[in-house]
């Protein structure tokens, strides 16, 4: 502990630094390639992403009490009574089951109820049944998109506020991009559903990645005050320096909060089979991760080549990089 605490004393002095960004496109490329991948991932390996029920409607049964004889007994109900169609069996809780199907009308939906219900050897009533239209399901879609966008939105409207800049806008923006497409790809390429948990999960990271941004941001701010002005570090060193100082302090924070949620991803899915904890703790999981890279990786270094060029800081460089010589 001792030793990780003279790390980050270190970094934090500027004794000693590891370089963001002069190493930019070094991440920039790393990114890119992550992301083409996460993109073609979920189409290669699954045809596309699964949608839950939520969102393209369908008809879902949940069979109480019918956990102890496993989720084959339903498929073989199912397989019979609806051949060829796509059905989702899952188990949810330690003792129910849950079947998804496509629309079914309401005499079929009775004749599935009642073969699942004498096939699990349960009461009639053990075994419900509900219907979600497609039209629903859209404006859940819907709904989802236009949450996104007013966050991205109102989020790039107080930054730059805020930092009194619209390119640190740009730059956060950039880096929130960049952790959705990534979260959104890996769930997608684990063939996992897309619920409208999974949808909460997202947004929430989103917003962590940008708590982390801003606070790293704000040490650049504090750092790069009057730096046209610096006789001995450049624009991008300040930058650089502001990264490593708040180094320690994202690992720190990254760890404290993807360890309780691992737990929950454990308990909840692994021990307690709740769909619901494991969609969010697993969006949370990767992008907690995904964001703290990124915060550290592409929204600083990105700020940085947006506003090096400017002729106040390009001219103070030159300066600088000309009395090194």
């Amino acid at each position: 502990m001792s030793k990780f605490s003279e790390f980050g004393n270190a970094l934090y002095s500027g004794d000693r630094s590891f370089n963001f960004t002069g190493r930019r496109k070094v991440w920039y490329t790393i990114s890119l390639v992550v992301i083409a991948i996460s993109a073609i991932l979920p189409f290669t390996l699954h045809n596309g992403y699964n949608f839950g029920i939520e969102f393209k409607g369908g008809s879902e049964f949940t069979i109480s009490g019918g956990a102890n004889k496993g989720t084959e007994v339903a498929r073989t109900v199912l397989d019979a009574a609806l051949p060829g169609k796509e059905i989702v069996v899952s188990t949810v809780g330690t003792d129910t089951v849950r079947v998804q199907t496509p629309q079914l009308s309401d005499t079929k939906s009775e004749e599935v109820r009642q073969a699942l219900a004498k096939s699990y050897s349960v009461e009639s009533a053990a075994v419900s049944s509900s219907f979600i239209g497609a039209s629903w399901g859209t404006d859940v879609t819907g709904k989802a998109v236009n949450g996104l966008l007013w966050f991205l939105a109102l989020a790039a409207i107080l930054m730059a506020i805020y930092f009194r800049t619209v390119k640190m806008s740009v730059a956060a923006m950039s880096a929130l991009l960049h952790d959705l497409l990534i979260t959104a790809g890996i769930y997608g390429a684990l063939g996992l559903e897309v619920t409208p948990a999974a949808v909460i999960g997202f947004l929430t990271i989103l917003g962590y990645s940008l708590y982390d941004t801003v606070v790293v941001f704000d040490k650049i701010r504090e750092n790069t005050f009057e730096v046209e002005f610096s006789e001995t570090q450049t624009f991008a060193e300040r930058v650089n320096l502001a990264i490593n100082q708040t180094l320690v302090r994202s690992i720190n924070t990254s760890v404290v909060a993807v360890l309780p949620v691992a737990s929950i991803l454990f308990i909840g899915a692994a021990l307690l089979g709740a769909g619901t904890l494991r969609d969010i703790a697993l969006a949370l999981f990767i992008g907690i991760i995904v964001g703290t890279y990124s915060t550290i990786f592409i929204a600083a270094p990105a700020y940085s080549h947006l506003r090096e060029g400017e002729a106040k800081y390009a001219n103070a460089a030159k300066k600088v990089l000309t009395a090194r010589q």
